[in-house]
């Protein structure tokens, strides 16, 4: 890649990247739709993107779509571009909170095209790796505490649905002894969306980290499959919650199946961790 156009794309990478922290005000409920700032940034990025492509392409005599990295940096373009004219045509803000934060590790991972056998600097290699850790922990507590909350949610349901029904344990769990239903659910869905923010960070660290160590050879492993997969059905989860409208027993049991993908994902990943402390 010219290291013009790998400018250009790291650029518009930290814009992206940038754009979605306004998103996540939106996820957090303090803002309805993303700030003008927020949205700047994005339609900016969009256009160093395209500018990075077009000059690849220019330099390779053809569309620049040859490996893994130029085809991810055209399908980030692809996406953000699609983004803008779905909100400049149907006004839909809400779709950044999907399109951000997807276009941004995309970008990041095109702008890591250039693996690196041996890193110059072995404290930004450690720094880039315990971040991601950091990120995935808080991502994981984030995704605990959601779905306790989803857990003692559907217990609450069960007893006010059942208050006739007085058997073992269960029946010292008054309704009294337990928050509101509707307490519980803001808990689950504030606990979410925090979890889901520092998922989407530690997605776009540690793809960053896989193709400079290892270049194209993470891409199939299974860890990181179930790891992306994780991730896309938390994504899933966070775009029925929040346009969907799913509350209450529907959003309380998708947010347990999001925690056993979790648990899945951390139990692949153990048995890489020789390959890490390598």
């Amino acid at each position: 890649m010219p290291e013009l156009s790998l400018l250009w794309l790291r650029a518009a990478a930290l814009l992206y990247t940038a754009a979605f922290f306004h998103p996540v005000l939106m996820l957090m409920r303090r803002m309805d739709r993303p700030a003008g700032l927020s949205a700047a940034a994005f339609r900016v990025a969009a256009v160093l993107h395209f500018v990075a492509v077009v000059e690849q392409s220019v330099a390779l005599g053809q569309l620049a779509a040859n490996n893994f990295f130029e085809t991810a940096s055209l399908c980030a373009l692809i996406l953000a571009w699609a983004y803008l004219f779905i909100d400049w045509r149907y006004h839909f803000d809400g779709l950044c909170v999907f399109f951000y934060p997807l276009v941004a590790v995309l970008a990041w991972i095109a702008a890591a095209g250039v693996p690196s056998s041996s890193w110059q600097q072995q404290n930004l290699r450690g720094a880039l790796l315990a971040g991601h850790i950091f990120l995935v922990l808080l991502g994981i507590s984030g995704l605990l505490v959601s779905a306790t909350g989803a857990a003692f949610y559907l217990l609450q349901e069960r007893r006010l649905k059942r208050r006739h029904e007085q058997a073992g344990w269960l029946s010292r769990l008054t309704p009294s002894k337990l928050p509101p239903l509707e307490t519980l659910d803001g808990l689950t869905t504030r606990a979410m969306n925090f979890g889901f923010i520092a998922l989407t960070l530690s997605v776009a660290v540690a793809t960053v980290w896989a193709s400079m160590e290892f270049g194209t050879r993470w891409i199939g492993k299974p860890a990181i499959l179930i790891s992306l997969a994780t991730w896309g059905f938390y994504l899933l989860m966070v775009v029925l919650r929040t346009w969907a409208g799913w509350r209450g027993r529907r959003a309380a049991l998708l947010s347990l199946a999001v925690l056993g993908f979790a648990a899945l994902s951390w139990a692949a990943h153990i048995g890489l961790r020789p390959l890490l402390e390598h």
